[in-house]
């Protein structure tokens, strides 16, 4: 029988969720892939004696969060064909409580400490476990819900929580001491503990290639993008953030990071499940600590230095670095206010009837910022989605904290643009000045008036966003300024403005329908 697995050595390659079974011919070496979707897939290696017929083998090195149902045991060298008969998971450490709850109905020793004229006295009392109140089945509760949850409650402890003992033929609630449990048995495990039936088709010294899904990892990435006191040229510098909460540490681990929409069944708030739907590039230079390719529909980072995972850590590592990137402040007023409360519940027509939507105002100019991911911009590589902080520096060269965003999974040759903030000297008016409703003919008219006033010591463009919301069928029949379609109900004006200038833009909209 086999008491434990061989230790981790190295983690080297990937098993996609959708193809686990298909390896190829992989030496039979741990291995580790974490997705950002708060699981991994895990490879390791599993030293196996085969006997003629039936052999029972226990692997001890299985993560805590394993999902049983995933595990695929095969032999890499293709020499021997192994079939699982049967599969045991057990995932509940030794415990007080849970030794407890194997003797419940036997009798064992509990030690009791005296004081006698203030020295101790060791005093050895017998009692039969009537009750343990230990509490077991815990993913099981989580699995089958409330019902469940509160039956196995009082199974295990009437809901109090409390043991019964009997000691000399009377019961009590408590403990009469500190239990002494006699040597453990089979049935207990130190750590989760997967164990097998296995047929092969002959006897023979292997090593068995076990892998499965874990849940208890992740990953994500974060972006620090630094600009000079003066101008938009970017220094960018992007972090992996891995967390180990699978109960299991990997030493010395070579790990890949899975970025993309990876479809995975995940449990809800009961357990039960739903169906829910090559980068090198650092400063220009030879060093290469992330290396990226993409793989089926999905982006693979492989971290080429090997670090070591502990159970229960974050740990962030570089991987990509970049210089002289070109970005863009962008300035944009969506002057439209809208109060959500007031019009919940309300139907489309008689939305676009009312008179006061759309009329209340929102001052705030808001700042973005945006720069090409391409190679001509010393980028052009995917940016797995995650958090990007901008900082500038000031004339101390001290770098201060100017903003931050979250962008979704970037493509290559994509515009990256976030929005950092309001502008402090940037001020949008915005005011209906006429509005002419027919419902019988089925048209309106409204009219607008947009002010813009910079404070700023510099001249900015600013983007007036205007939402054409009325109806879908609109006409502008008088604009003081171009504008340009960006969608089916929106129009964009870009407005220069000058310091300490106020410029204003007026346009009249008629809907029918």
């Amino acid at each position: 029988m086999l008491e434990k697995a061989r230790p981790m050595k190295s983690i080297l390659s990937l098993i996609t969720l959708t193809g686990l079974a298909a390896f190829g011919a992989f030496a039979a070496e741990p291995a580790l892939t974490i997705y950002n979707q708060n699981f991994a897939v895990v490879r390791d290696a599993v030293p196996l004696e085969l006997k003629s017929g039936v052999t029972e083998a226990r692997f001890v090195g299985v993560t805590a969060h394993v999902e049983p149902d995933s595990v695929i045991l095969r032999d890499p060298s293709g020499r021997h064909t192994l079939q699982i008969l049967e599969q045991n998971y057990r995932n509940d450490p030794v415990s007080q409580e849970l030794l407890l709850s194997l003797c419940e109905g036997k009798t064992i020793d509990f030690e009791k400490i005296n004081y006698v004229n203030g020295q101790p006295q060791e005093q050895i009392i017998r009692g039969k476990i009537i009750r343990s109140g230990y509490v077991p089945h815990y993913q099981a509760m989580s699995r089958y819900g409330q019902q469940y949850y509160a039956s196995q409650m009082a199974y295990a402890s009437g809901g109090s929580g409390q043991p019964i003992i009997e000691v000399d033929g009377k019961l009590q609630f408590t403990l009469p001491g500190q239990p002494l449990f006699p040597s453990l048995g089979d049935d207990t495990i130190l750590k989760p503990t997967l164990t097998w039936l296995i047929q092969a088709d002959k006897p023979g010294k292997i090593d068995a290639e076990v892998s499965y899904v874990t849940g208890g990892m992740n990953w994500h990435a974060d972006y620090n993008l630094v600009s000079p006191e003066k101008g938009n040229t970017l220094e960018l510098v992007g972090w992996v953030t891995m967390d180990n909460q699978s109960g299991k540490s990997f030493e010395n681990a070579k790990i890949k990071l899975m970025a993309g929409d990876v479809n995975k069944i995940q449990p809800n708030e009961f357990g039960r499940l739903d169906d829910s739907k090559a980068m090198s590039y650092v400063n220009g230079e030879d060093s290469k600590p992330v290396t990226e390719k993409s793989f089926d529909e999905y982006h693979l980072y492989t971290l080429e230095r090997r670090t070591t995972l502990l159970d229960r850590e974050t740990k962030q590592v570089e991987f990509v670095r970049a210089t002289g990137v070109k970005s863009e402040s962008v300035y944009v007023y969506d002057g439209v206010k809208i109060d959500a409360n007031h019009y919940r519940g309300w139907g489309y027509d008689s939305i676009r009837q009312d008179r006061d939507y759309g009329t209340q105002c929102n001052p705030k100019v808001w700042v973005m910022r945006e720069f090409a991911n391409s190679e001509t911009n010393h980028l052009g590589l995917p940016l797995p989605k995650g958090r990007l902080r901008f900082y500038r520096r000031d004339a101390d060269d001290q770098v201060e904290f100017t903003g931050e965003d979250t962008i979704d999974h970037t493509p290559r040759d994509e515009t990256v643009r976030v929005f950092t903030g309001n502008a402090f000297d940037l001020v949008g008016e915005r005011k209906r000045t006429d509005f002419k409703i027919d419902t019988g003919s089925k048209w309106a008219d409204e009219s607008f008036e947009i002010k813009l006033r910079n404070h700023k010591k510099d001249s900015v463009e600013i983007r007036v966003v205007e939402h054409l919301y009325r109806w879908n069928n609109w006409e502008i029949t008088r604009n003081s300024n171009f504008y340009s379609k960006t969608d089916a109900q929106t129009i964009e004006f870009r407005i220069p403005v000058k310091p300490d200038e106020e410029q204003t833009i007026t346009y009249t909209v008629h809907y029918s329908w």
